[in-house]
């Protein structure tokens, strides 16, 4: 874990989870308010749920299991590091991309 990936590519890496990060209990529930509301007055609802982050290591593990991950962003700092030396052989084993991240 010490081929982490420079500064630049870091921020914008980070900018672009920013865009993705995972939306409020108060957003989802005006969202799916809203959805409600445009149901009961008789509207065609056409609503998708946002595309966001999908993070902890059992539920990414899966993902890329499945080859549905786009990306695996790994933290140079978890301790005890076995619990992830393990992922960068299998987003190699399954073709996913991955990049281990400093800070």
């Amino acid at each position: 874990f010490n081929m982490a990936i420079d500064k630049n590519q870091a921020s914008s890496v980070l900018k672009l989870c920013k865009k993705y990060q995972p939306e409020t209990k108060e957003a989802k529930k005006a969202r799916l308010m809203e959805m409600a509301k445009a149901k009961k007055d008789g509207e065609e609802v056409k609503s998708k749920k946002p595309q966001v982050l999908k993070y902890g290591l059992n539920h990414v593990t899966t993902l890329v299991e499945n080859k549905m991950a786009k990306l695996v962003i790994i933290a140079h700092d978890v301790d005890p590091i076995e619990l992830v030396c393990w992922l960068p052989a299998l987003c190699r084993k399954k073709d996913v991309p991955y990049c281990i991240i400093k800070g």
